[in-house]
């Protein structure tokens, strides 16, 4: 086949691919709903992925849950009773940034006690090697070759 011609079916082939659309193309009555949806369903975890945000997700689980968020939003419900039903529905688990409350005390807290024992242990590796350096009387050894 020709160079040209390999071109143009290429070309053919891209400009009859139609508009590629993204896995939420769902659209708000308003501007101000549209962006409350679009944040809520990017903090909602999708259940069967468990990585990916409703939003993002192609299954169908997650389009029912967009569809609940869109639906609840036009009945006027607030971005907390979005949350809170979806939580009382599925667990502190579909929250990517779960709420702090005794439960879940032990995550917020864990990065900065983790931080801390590991500042704890640098402290105390670096004072023990300055004691090595401190009681080492031994002589450098000379290079045998310069002798």
């Amino acid at each position: 086949m020709r160079p040209f011609a390999l071109i143009a079916v290429l070309a053919a082939v891209l400009l009859a691919s139609g508009p590629t659309y993204a896995v939420d193309p769902t659209e708000m009555p308003t501007p101000e709903l549209q962006q409350r949806y679009h944040g809520l369903t990017h903090e909602l975890r999708c259940m069967q992925c468990q990585n990916e945000a409703i939003a993002d997700s192609p299954v169908s689980l997650a389009a029912d849950l967009r569809r609940q968020v869109s639906e609840m939003l036009i009945a006027g419900k607030s971005d907390d009773d979005v949350r809170n039903y979806m939580v009382a529905r599925y667990g502190d688990f579909i929250l990517f940034r779960p709420r702090v409350a005794p439960r879940t005390l032990w995550l917020w807290s864990a990065p900065g006690v983790l931080l801390l024992i590991g500042a704890a242990v640098a402290v105390r590796v670096t004072r023990q090697r300055a004691k090595l350096v401190e009681q080492d009387n031994e002589p450098v050894e000379e290079d045998i070759r310069s002798s």
